[in-house]
């Protein structure tokens, strides 16, 4: 740590401000760093702030500061920023869908500065939502419950999905993709004594054996779980990854949960996969968003729908800059930084090749 207490710029909206960024978290950065906030209003979701007036701001703002947060409405962090801030070291993102949209990497690391990027503070609730789909699911409670608000008296028969095929436990679990909400969700599936397989080409070698699971293809996914569960990011390579020839693999009897993106899957594939009757399928996300008041998705009874809910909670706000905090502290006291942007994450991005280990 130097010997000074080092400078942190935090650039984001007032809502950014008023609801991700508690006053705890706060006392904390203060402990250790002096902090400003530049408010900065504008820009479009994920994307930069385009402003000029605003980038001026941040471009007098710079000129001491070692570290720079940025969130929803501040400018991207580029070359022009770099030239004015000799004295940054770290560049962080609290909500960026992990890709680093306000950020340019290359420019940051040409200079030596570290990239972090927080956005799995949304991540952990994903994991508990899977779970909660892949159990009601394996139950098909979906169809139930449509009995049960219909007002009609229903017996399950022995031969009912639900039935035959409702216990998690010893299953056999597929994972497309193992970031942030794969890991915490084999860790939640330990419980449950749960055979993990996972397709995932962009980790390392090593999280297999840390994490105990089989890192396998597609294919294998697909055709040798009792549950498969999407976790894949939206990239150029991952859309319609999983078509009519991937869910044709999906053994009769299993169960397929997507809590990601919707347009991974082929809708039209997964509806007549679906009318077969033979699977069931716990769906957070779907294409399109919001699902058509007519779409025949809402009619099968073998389907169990949330609306895009999986990583929307009120503790999720809070999390980005929490974890943030705690990244800032590791680093500025001379600690090694567990979420770094690097350029696996975007190779990942681009749905490229994971560079050469």
């Amino acid at each position: 740590m130097t010997n000074s207490r080092p400078k942190v710029l935090i650039v984001c909206n007032k809502y950014v401000r008023d609801v991700y960024l508690r006053p705890d978290d706060l006392d904390r950065l203060a402990k250790f760093a002096e902090w400003e906030w530049l408010p900065a209003e504008g820009g479009q979701g994920f994307g930069p702030n385009e402003d000029p007036a605003i980038l001026q701001l941040l471009l007098e703002k710079v000129d001491d500061v070692e570290g720079i947060v940025v969130c929803h409405g501040s400018p991207r962090i580029d070359a022009r920023v770099l030239e004015r801030a000799p004295r940054l070291k770290v560049v962080g993102e609290l909500e960026g869908d992990r890709f680093a949209y306000r950020i340019d990497t290359e420019a940051a690391w040409q200079r030596g500065v570290k990239t972090l990027d927080t956005t799995n503070g949304s991540s952990y609730p994903v994991a508990e939502w899977a779970l909660a789909l892949a159990i009601i699911s394996l139950r098909n409670a979906g169809e139930q419950f449509r009995h049960m608000i219909a007002h009609e008296a229903y017996q399950r028969p022995r031969t009912d999905f639900g039935y035959v095929h409702a216990e998690l436990y010893g299953k056999k679990v597929g994972l497309i993709g193992c970031g942030h909400i794969g890991r915490r969700l084999i860790q939640f599936l330990k419980a449950f004594a749960c055979d993990v397989r996972v397709y995932d080409p962009y980790i390392p070698k090593e999280l297999p054996d840390v994490l105990n699971f089989l890192q396998t293809s597609l294919d294998f996914v697909m055709s040798d779980s009792d549950v498969v569960i999407c976790l894949a990011p939206l990239t150029p390579a991952t859309r319609r990854m999983i078509g009519k020839r991937e869910l044709d693999l999906l053994p009769s009897g299993s169960v397929f949960v997507n809590v990601s993106r919707g347009p991974i899957v082929d809708s039209d594939a997964l509806v007549e996969r679906l009318r077969r009757r033979d699977i069931v399928a716990g769906l957070d996300v779907f294409d399109p968003e919001p699902i058509p008041a007519d779409h025949p998705i809402k009619d099968l009874p073998n389907v169990f729908l949330s609306p895009h809910i999986a990583g929307v909670t009120a503790a999720t706000r809070e999390a980005f800059f929490t974890l943030m905090v705690d990244e800032l502290d590791r680093f500025f006291h001379g600690h090694e930084t567990r979420y770094d942007l690097l350029p696996r994450t975007l190779a990942n991005r681009q749905g490229e090749p994971p560079p050469a280990r």
